[in-house]
């Protein structure tokens, strides 16, 4: 397998890379505005979590199509039209007026954010090793987190002298992405390992979502990773869209501080994919899963005790560190359990329905304010990790032994 990339399939690997940073960087914008559109368009607490829900929607819609076009057709081609799909719609997100308005461009915006993940995640897959996935989706993760950075610095120099509208319309950066990758990188000459193994077996047929459910066992291993995903996307969105809000309103924390803390919190996450990456290369998923999602589970639930401002960083960033380092696991993971003709229907379905399902995160959480308190929206999002827990340990294809015969999987037609 080629590791000295040319040049052409660089720039296509730094792209596929990068753009994660830039869909990050829209989607979090609304984790810094929540506070301010729920006061401005007089929301009630589970409306706000709509917001989010909603674009978990559009996600899965996004994920379903696209994961399938990308099978189909020139997966960089494919990628560029759902990086131009979520910029346009964020940025239009400057004209609301109405909470139905904001929730269709949530929604598109979605679509092409859903779309984007599996298709990047794709690419990067044809051009790399495969037993170096985990640390090429841990790379993937870290910039996705330095957009989410990004995005707290940008909320804190653009919303207080434009507002939140404003803070949004800088969601079209990502156009001039777009043309770059246009002019610089030929879409027909990136390196495809998968598409190279396609045209050994030209009669194959292209990969359908249903392929995912083929039998008992790849039926059972699709809805563990669905259940996972979904623990994941419920957790980190439940944490980053309501965490700087609960401590704005029940913990006296300022603008700027929550802020801080996001920061932190991301410092953390980056670090976490850093070394979750490295970990599930040279020791599989099944140990490192493991001991990441029972130490999720505590640091959630400790985090509740958290009071003074140096309590709240270093738990925000040890939560970070194990909550979302396992997201960098995903793609690599995904990408080794299923043969490659539905490598971009399998990342994209298996995330997409994750962050469908586990965005009610968003109004369970709202709803749980409306009518408990904090401690209770903790003891429910380290309850999910447990869950989590189980299903993982449910897959026998997570064992080490089994995990690593998987690098090279058969074909739909052979499995």
């Amino acid at each position: 397998m080629k590791t000295n990339l040319s040049k052409n399939d660089r720039r296509a690997l730094i792209a596929a890379i990068v753009a994660s940073g830039m869909d990050d960087l829209n989607v979090m914008f609304l984790a810094f505005s929540m506070s301010t559109i729920i006061s401005q368009l007089n929301l009630t607490g589970a409306q706000g979590g709509w917001i989010g829900t909603i674009t978990n929607f559009g996600m899965l819609f996004g994920g379903l199509i696209f994961g399938v076009l990308a099978d189909r057709y020139n997966k960089f081609k494919v990628f560029k039209w759902t990086v131009i799909i979520f910029s346009i719609a964020t940025g239009l997100i400057f004209f609301t007026e109405s909470i139905g308005y904001l929730y269709l461009m949530r929604f598109i915006a979605g679509i092409g954010v859903g779309g984007e993940y599996g298709v990047a995640i794709s690419i990067m897959a044809g051009i790399v090793p495969v037993e170096k996935m985990g640390r090429i989706s841990s790379l993937n993760g870290i910039v996705g987190q330095i957009g989410s950075i990004t995005s707290a610095i940008l909320a804190g120099l653009i919303a207080p002298i434009f507002g939140w509208r404003g803070l949004f319309l800088f969601g079209l950066f990502p156009l001039i992405f777009v043309i770059w990758m246009h002019f610089a990188i030929d879409p027909e000459t990136i390196t495809d390992h998968d598409a190279s193994a396609s045209e050994k077996t030209a009669t194959q047929p292209k990969g359908r979502i249903a392929d995912l459910f083929k039998d008992r066992a790849l039926t059972q291993q699709t809805l563990a990773l669905m259940v996972m995903t979904t623990v994941q996307i419920a957790g980190y969105f439940g944490m980053m869209n309501w965490l700087p809000t609960i401590m704005q309103e029940n913990i006296g924390v300022s603008v700027s501080g929550s802020s801080t803390w996001m920061v932190a919190t991301i410092l953390g996450m980056c670090l976490g994919m850093l070394v979750f990456g490295n970990l599930l290369d040279k020791y599989g998923p099944r140990l490192v899963y493991g001991v990441f999602l029972i130490c999720s589970a505590a640091s959630v639930y400790l985090f509740t005790f958290a009071q003074t401002g140096p309590q709240l960083l270093i738990g925000g960033a040890i939560l970070g560190f194990f909550v979302n380092g396992m997201f960098a696991g995903y793609g690599a993971m995904i990408t080794r359990l299923y043969p490659y003709e539905v490598r971009t229907v399998a990342n994209n379905t298996i995330l997409n329905v994750g962050r469908a399902v586990g965005g009610f995160s968003s109004v369970i959480i709202g709803l749980i304010l409306d009518n408990s308190g904090v401690a209770t929206v903790m003891i429910f999002l380290a309850s999910l990790y447990l869950v989590s827990l189980v299903f993982m340990l449910s897959m026998p294809n997570l064992k080490q032994s089994r995990y690593q015969q998987h690098g090279q999987l058969p074909t739909l037609a052979e499995a």
